[in-house]
């Protein structure tokens, strides 16, 4: 071959290899249309807290939490356990709790929630709802 063959038979190749990486790279995405606005209300954000219940106690026993926020409690101990509020009327009453077993309550007004464990009695613990 004579080097004007290489030469030429060089530039095949390049732009080849050129043509190959441009088809593969993908197009860019147009933008997303934009949201009409609606007359909905804004979408509400939930709080959530946990307490866990192990080695007969609550924890934490204390808990301060902003109105509308979700406690779950989960028992991780190997007997049942309750969590009831004291207060009467009652508001709330998990009925019991197995292993691993939730329940979860919606604190919608302020105040001071003290609760215990009817099975237990001496676990107690309060929530403070602000």
């Amino acid at each position: 071959m004579k080097p004007a063959k290489y030469s030429l038979l060089a530039s095949s190749v390049v732009s080849a290899i050129i043509g190959i990486q441009v088809s593969s790279n993908p197009a860019p995405a147009d933008p997303p249309a934009p949201v009409a606005a609606t007359s909905y209300p804004p979408a509400t954000h939930s709080a959530a807290a946990n307490v866990r219940i192990d080695n007969f106690s609550f924890q934490p026993r204390e808990l301060v939490i902003a109105v509308g926020t979700t406690v779950t409690w989960q028992n991780a101990d190997d007997v049942p356990h309750t969590a009831t509020s004291k207060g009467d009327p009652q508001v709330f009453d998990s009925g019991a709790l197995d292993t691993d077993e939730k329940f979860s309550f919606t604190f919608s007004k302020p105040g001071k929630y003290a609760y215990y464990c009817k099975v237990h009695p001496h676990m107690t613990g309060v929530i403070t709802v602000k």
